[in-house]
């Protein structure tokens, strides 16, 4: 089944430099939400957030505040005719050394566990880091960039980026078509 995997932060709702979106009132969607998930669930058969969520690690929010926040997301995302069919999150900090936290790949394994009709050969990957690119990679799916990160650039280059677009709108719209 065509899978899409989706990072959140950046690429889903506007990142908060520095911080963390811990409580549901700070979720800001990016512009064209609505219509680039109601797209891209006529597309995909399935679609993930895989996220990581280091806040939780560091005692800054818990995971049901992060299940509000998901909530919110989730209905933000049905109400325009779009749909999440499952949010994963890695909450543990980037010393932890756990094989969840992107760019580890244990999300897409939890996935695959959940909803076994998943096919990496037939699956993408959307996020804006360089992470998410080494997560597709690892994986053998394929990858599209969103731009507007700022990064490592050299690190970026290094990688093997399938599509680069400058929202997930224009990436939905695309697809599409």
């Amino acid at each position: 089944m065509t899978t899409l995997f989706l990072d959140r932060d950046g690429v889903i709702n506007h990142r908060i430099p520095g911080d963390y979106v811990k409580t549901p009132n700070e979720l800001q969607p990016i512009e064209g939400l609505g219509e680039a998930m109601h797209l891209l669930s006529e597309k995909f058969g399935r679609i993930f957030v895989v996220t990581n969520q280091a806040g939780i690690g560091k005692g800054l929010m818990t995971a049901l505040d992060l299940h509000a926040v998901h909530h919110k997301l989730q209905q933000i995302v049905a109400d325009a005719g779009g749909r999440i069919d499952r949010v994963y999150h890695c909450p543990h900090r980037a010393d932890a050394g756990c094989t969840c936290r992107k760019p580890g790949t244990g999300m897409a394994w939890l996935a695959l566990a959940d909803f076994p009709d998943i096919d990496f050969e037939d699956a993408w990957m959307v996020g804006d880091s360089v992470s998410d690119m080494e997560f597709a990679q690892k994986l053998g799916i394929r990858s599209v960039l969103i731009r507007g990160k700022i990064e490592d650039v050299a690190a970026l280059s290094s990688l093997k980026i399938d599509y680069q677009f400058d929202s997930l709108l224009e990436f939905a719209r695309w697809i599409s078509c």
